[in-house]
């Protein structure tokens, strides 16, 4: 293969990707508003500038569309705190930058969020989903115990839980405070767990 035709190659997977993740934007928007149950392939295509013909050509399906469009999302997502835990010089100040971190994600992206659960609930029904889903739940996990581990250090203490049910708990916190909308009080309650899950 000539240098050119590399360049023809690369340009046109390129093109390709990029198409792919404007079309994974498209879909989060409608997923987001109706939920997975509610929306097909046709309804995504009504609230984007693509056709049906074009969504079908870069995924086979609504699943792989969805799971495709979360990932992107989640590429970013499990990364939110770690400016937190780099910045923090005391374990009050990862205390205060890690609830504030979750609070302000929960305002921004609480569309995003519901979609996750809803993918995540969906899971348990469909197998398709499972692995996608288990992945990223892993790479949540970790992100919260990179927040736990370092705030242990600067305190001085060891985590008294597994990383599986600091992840548990914080995500049920996360989950309870987006159903009710209570982004404001979430940022002191997350605090008030990392303070208990150390000893």
């Amino acid at each position: 293969m000539t240098e050119t035709s590399e360049r023809i190659a690369r340009r046109s997977v390129d093109k390709f990707a990029q198409r792919r993740a404007e079309l994974a934007e498209s879909a989060l928007q409608a997923l987001s508003e109706l939920g997975y149950a509610r929306t097909s392939l046709r309804e995504i295509a009504q609230k984007s500038n693509f056709s049906h013909g074009v969504l079908h050509y870069y995924f086979t399906d609504k699943v792989e569309l969805l799971t495709y469009a979360v990932r992107k999302f989640e590429e970013v997502c499990v990364t939110r705190y770690d400016e937190a835990v780099a910045m923090a010089k005391s374990a009050e100040e990862l205390e205060r930058g890690f609830g504030v971190a979750m609070a302000d994600t929960l305002r921004a992206d609480a569309v995003m969020h519901r979609l996750w659960y809803d993918l995540r609930n969906q899971s348990l029904f469909e197998a398709a989903f499972r692995a996608d889903v288990l992945e990223i739940d892993t790479q949540r996990q970790a992100m919260i115990w990179r927040v736990v581990e370092r705030y242990a250090e600067l305190a001085g203490a060891a985590p008294v839980v597994t990383r599986q049910v600091a992840y548990a708990a914080f995500d049920g916190l996360f989950q309870q405070a987006l159903l009710h909308h209570l982004a404001d009080g979430l940022a002191e309650d997350a605090g008030a767990l990392l303070r208990r899950l150390v000893s």
